[in-house]
């Protein structure tokens, strides 16, 4: 009994030990960014999977840690559901605590693995990463958050040009295990540790080419809160604000934009109905091209919808989002979940918004090919990499007011900028409530508008880079590694001895 008891507590403390550094890690995110304390945290729950004496309790313990980072890291999920408190405030406990529970199954399944593969150096790096590989994938994905994005402001940010955000977390793990080695009184891992960490404190993070003959785009903010955006004594309020930002005087010495770009959802009425509005929109854009946000309706189907108004004033593109949100945007079973007061909490009629056809390219004239993405499209690398041909900028006009205003916009902004890195391409991201940015083909943000603040910024548009590596292969590279070196590690654990657990 007394070798029982003592089992169970030491079996609780690794697992409240695993959430808390969990917890500890998630502060690495935007908009903390303490990318040393997160380091250290996965070298402590690094240390206790490699201390679990048999599978199971290493897939408890990275569940564990899982649950805390995730509860962390996410936290701002409760958000959308707050701003009709009365018809989805129910929802929110329920939506982060099971969000964080799910999502910490894959690094459970990381443990497991890892432990199963003889818990090496080699085990624990492929086994995470393919964890993250798979979290941004099955069931539609959800790869935010992941351990490589608390290197979005160092210089670390460039190999995601090679490796995308992968080779990032894989980078993250290796680091960790560095340090967890120096605890043991390894003192080349303590030396080579240091080393990196201090290197990647004070080396600048690299920005990419500027043009003196760039065109000039205009970032229109107009600050929409989301609990008043829809109220019908608001609307000619942010409409009339953004039309004022649209008709200003370009700022400082710059020349008049060639672009001007209002964000997600930006006019009230459909598109099929706003030709006055779009008129309107026209006139006082003048010469320069115009994309906004814009719902609209064919046959029984609702669009989430980026509209392109030329310099004659005419529609001349529509592009509809193709990756949606679940439960945001649309609502999986949603008759039969519309029965017991479950709808989508984004689109404004009927259960939600349906999917466009995928990724196109639009043409903006002296501005080159634009990938337009919409909101949550921008987490996704795929959406990117499965376009019909390489863009010249990449075009991301978000509502993030959804997000809050603590951690959600920030990280969502980090990756926008991991996007741009991994491409060699700018990105021009205009957010209703900010943070709208340029970002330039390294992931460095060249002009921004701060978060909750409306405004407009006319910022040079940065030139691409020649294609990346990443923009080359994408994933597949560094999937292959981790493959071959999961595999390595479990054939090398065979040989040592038998699989006894």
């Amino acid at each position: 009994m007394g070798a029982n008891s003592f089992a169970t507590r030491g079996r609780r403390r690794a697992i409240l030990a695993a959430t808390l550094l969990g917890a500890l890690a998630a502060l690495g995110q935007a908009p903390v960014g303490a990318w040393p304390l997160s380091v250290i945290a996965f070298a402590g729950i690094l240390g206790l999977l490699r201390a679990a004496p048999h599978p199971r309790r290493a897939a408890l313990i990275g569940w564990a840690a899982g649950l805390g980072y995730f509860l962390a890291a996410l936290a701002w999920i409760v958000e959308p559901f707050l701003v009709d408190v009365a018809r989805h405030g129910w929802m929110a406990p329920f939506a982060l605590g099971f969000m964080a529970a799910g999502l910490a199954l894959f690094w459970g399944g990381a443990g497991w693995l890892a432990h199963r593969a003889g818990g090496t150096a080699l085990a624990l790096i492929a086994a995470f990463t393919l964890a993250e590989a798979l979290r941004g994938r099955i069931f539609t994905g959800f790869p935010w958050a992941q351990p490589g994005h608390i290197w979005v402001d160092t210089p670390l940010l460039q190999l995601a040009a090679f490796g995308g955000a992968l080779s990032l977390t894989a980078a993250t793990i290796l680091l960790a295990l560095l340090i967890w080695q120096a605890l043991l009184g390894n003192r080349w891992a303590l030396a080579t540790a240091l080393l990196v960490q201090a290197a990647l404190l004070v080396a600048p993070s690299p920005q990419g080419p500027r043009s003196d003959e760039a065109p000039i785009v205009r970032l229109i903010q107009p600050n929409a809160a989301q609990h008043e955006k829809w109220k019908p004594e608001m609307i000619p309020v942010f409409f009339r604000r953004q039309l004022g930002f649209t008709g200003a005087p370009p700022q400082g010495n710059r020349r008049a934009p060639s672009l001007i770009v209002w964000p997600e959802t930006a006019i009230p009425d459909l598109l099929n109905y706003a030709t006055d509005i779009l008129n309107v929109i026209g006139d006082i854009a003048g010469e320069a091209t115009v994309v906004l946000g814009a719902q609209r309706i064919e046959g029984m189907r609702l669009y989430n919808s980026l509209a392109v108004l030329g310099a004659d004033g005419a529609l001349a593109h529509v592009y509809d989002k193709h990756h949606l949100v679940p439960f945001g945007e649309y609502v999986p079973f949603g008759d039969l979940l519309g029965r017991v007061g479950i709808s989508g909490l984004a689109a404004r009629t009927g259960n939600g918004y349906s999917a466009g056809p995928g990724p196109e390219l639009i043409d903006l004239g002296p501005l080159g090919l634009a990938l337009p993405l919409i909101c949550y499209e921008g987490v996704f690398p795929r959406n990117i990499s499965g376009a019909p041909a390489r863009a010249d900028l990449l075009l991301l006009i978000t509502n993030d007011a959804w997000f809050g205003e603590l951690s959600g916009p920030y990280q969502h902004l980090a990756q926008a900028r991991l996007r741009a890195a991994e491409q060699g391409l700018p990105m021009i991201r205009v957010a209703n409530t900010g943070v709208s940015a340029m970002i330039d083909a390294r992931g460095a943000i060249v002009g921004a508008l701060p978060l909750g603040k409306a405004g407009y910024a006319d910022v040079p548009l940065p030139p691409p880079l020649p294609p990346t590596l990443y923009a080359r292969m994408g994933d597949l590279p560094i999937l292959l590694l981790l493959a071959l070196g999961l595999g390595g590690a479990w054939a090398t654990r065979r040989q040592r001895r038998p699989v006894s657990d």
